[in-house]
């Protein structure tokens, strides 16, 4: 059974998000597998797809699991996914994923890149939790919560800077939030292509720190679409490997625009 690492949310390899995505033959095997394979694979998610019958409302089921847990919504792995079934020709055109998210379509350009159809994430401003500043090491100036689907904590910073320079106490940050917390500030210079910074850590599943995440800007998205008054955007996620992650707000949806590569390709042998 044929299995792919795939950096998302970037042009090159080793940067953006590595995910591990299988394309299977028939539908899913026993969850106790698919966890056992994604804590081999050992990246932030392995995605697992099947073929649907043609006629439905999607034409792949998909399904997508951290070292230790599946997860209800996942951008890098959908966009690895889709990136596999286009560059091995399994699929052609816009590519629609059931999954626990509902239906995710993944689009492809003539550039390269792909566009995700995600939902909105359901933003509430919160008082910032105690103890929450001495976690990450920064005080935060806001806090929004992001729902059930998401599970995190969006906490704006100060300034760019600060994100960049975080090193948080990852046990202690898990008291705060169902899956974790997404740190994040303005753009020190919105002329080096992005308007704001973020950086993702998601103890609560297993991912002190996450590459780049495309949930996350489910909620980054309108988030800052409310301050800087503009539907379409650029994130940098500010971790070690990087990535970008062009959004657009469309309401209750939000696009997630990046590019995808193969960097492996091997064999499962169990």
């Amino acid at each position: 059974m044929r299995i792919r690492i795939v950096d998302a949310f970037t042009d090159r390899p080793f940067s953006g998000n590595p995910a591990g995505v299988m394309i299977l033959d028939g539908g899913f095997p026993d969850d106790d597998w698919l966890q056992n394979v994604a804590m081999e694979v050992n990246h932030a998610e392995t995605a697992f797809a099947h073929r649907l019958p043609e006629g439905g409302e999607a034409d792949w089921a998909l399904r997508w699991f951290t070292p230790v847990a599946e997860v209800a919504m996942c951008g890098h792995a959908t966009l690895a996914t889709a990136h596999v079934l286009h560059s091995t020709g399994a699929h052609e055109g816009p590519v629609r994923f059931a999954t626990r998210s509902g239906v995710l379509v993944a689009t492809p350009a003539a550039d390269g890149s792909i566009t995700l159809d995600f939902p909105t994430a359901p933003l509430a401003p919160v008082e910032v939790p105690a103890g929450v500043a001495d976690a990450l090491g920064a005080e935060p100036v806001a806090a929004e919560d992001t729902g059930p689907l998401v599970g995190d904590l969006v906490v704006e910073l100060a300034d760019e800077k600060t994100v960049r320079g975080l090193a948080p106490d990852h046990k202690a940050l898990t008291a705060y939030s169902t899956r974790g917390i997404i740190a994040t500030a303005r753009a020190e210079d919105p002329a080096q292509g992005y308007d704001f910074v973020s950086r993702c850590f998601f103890p609560n599943v297993g991912i002190d720190e996450d590459p780049v995440t495309g949930s996350a800007h489910t909620a980054l998205a309108p988030y800052w679409s409310a301050r800087l008054g503009r539907d379409d955007l650029t994130g940098l996620q500010a971790s070690r490997r990087g990535g970008l992650v062009r959004t657009g707000l469309r309401g209750e949806r939000t696009l997630l625009i990046g590019r995808a590569v193969t960097v492996i390709e091997g064999d499962l042998l169990v």
